[in-house]
């Protein structure tokens, strides 16, 4: 049975979701699969239908942000241009939404896609052609570098080189990235915090957003080790919150990397025992940046590996049910919106 909807009135701006059709690409992977596969497989074609469903299943989600995920790019442009279509296609599904046949909520009010910072300063005209795509919704990108040295950790679905943003080339695509004044999202995982650390530093202007709480490892070689590496995770949330341009998203933890719950898909985990699995790594980032930069996101469809999207949306208010009311508003959506500059969704 369902469970009830928490502080249902409680306004949502979710700040980080993908839409895709993954049915043509999966039977390409071999068997055994990497549990990632395993947690998208139930949700391979996951597009406006999909995405309203969940956010109109209780919740009162006004808005979301789409982040990108390698989808529906253009295969008639260069492989540099091809990322176009991902937001071109993002840009229709928020029109769909903006039309009002669907109700007040604004789906993908704020759109953050791809582009190859290694590129160097030729990363411009992609930039220019991406904001153009957005049709005035176009707010960032996010270049993953998440990489570890166990391949298992990630599995064939992601093949970011070892020590990207550390790199020239990144460094010289981030210069000249960060003359649009856009907002760069950045998914790595617990380990490669301290490059984001050095990123941040090196581009004090540059509004950074940290995707998943830093993406803490409970999987492959890292299984078992949350308690380990807890300590060295919290001291890297802390020391990046000092950079006053990072804001972390709070969410990720169901993802079948930080295996919260371990056990995988929908096992059916109600939000008191994934509030308790999650409050600490949630508590820390809210400790270290303050309710003005720290958001909580639903990452659907992947968290859904553990956490079904009524019950991650409850486990997060059983989790902030000690703020105020004005730093729920911040956590829930006002932080969100303001740094996707989509204020404009939130009730008056």
């Amino acid at each position: 049975m369902p469970e009830q909807i928490l502080e249902p009135d409680l306004p949502i701006v979710d700040p980080h979701h993908h839409l895709w059709d993954l049915r043509p690409i999966l039977p390409a992977f071999p068997e055994p699969r990497h549990p990632f596969l395993e947690a998208i497989s139930g949700a391979a074609h996951y597009t406006f239908d999909a995405l309203q469903a969940d956010t109109q299943s209780g919740h009162n989600v006004v808005a979301t942000v789409f982040m990108e995920c390698g989808a529906f790019y253009d295969a008639s442009r260069g492989d540099d241009m091809k990322v176009v279509g991902e937001v071109e296609f993002v840009n229709g599904v928020a029109a769909q939404g903006a039309s009002g046949l669907y109700g007040d909520y604004r789906p993908c009010a704020g759109i953050v896609g791809h582009a190859d910072l290694t590129m160097g300063d030729a990363v411009k005209p992609v930039i220019e052609a991406l904001v153009a795509a957005g049709n005035g919704r176009f707010r960032g990108i996010r270049h993953a570098t998440a990489w570890d040295a166990d391949a298992e950790v990630l599995g064939p679905p992601f093949h970011s080189p070892e020590g990207v943003m550390t790199s020239d080339s990144f460094r010289v695509g981030m210069a000249a990235y960060a003359e649009y004044g856009l907002t760069f999202d950045s998914w790595v995982l617990e380990p490669q915090l301290p490059d984001v650390i050095d990123l941040a530093r090196a581009f004090p202007g540059q509004s950074i957003v940290l995707d998943h709480c830093g993406t803490p490892l409970n999987t492959a070689s890292y299984r078992g080790k949350l308690p380990e590496h807890f300590g060295r995770w919290r001291t890297n949330i802390f020391e990046l919150a000092e950079c006053a341009n990072v804001s972390v998203k709070l969410g990720g933890l169901a993802m079948a990397f930080c295996g919260m719950p371990e056990e995988g898909p929908a096992k059916g985990y109600g939000s008191q025992a994934l509030a308790e699995m999650w409050r600490p790594y949630i508590e820390t980032c809210i400790e270290a940046f303050g309710t003005e930069r720290a958001m909580f996101e639903s990452n659907y469809p992947v968290d859904r590996w553990g956490a079904g999207y009524v019950e991650l949306w409850n486990a997060f208010k059983r989790i902030a049910n000690s703020a105020s009311d004005e730093e729920k508003a911040r956590l829930f959506s006002a932080t969100a919106a303001k740094t996707y500059r989509i204020e404009h969704v939130l009730p008056s």
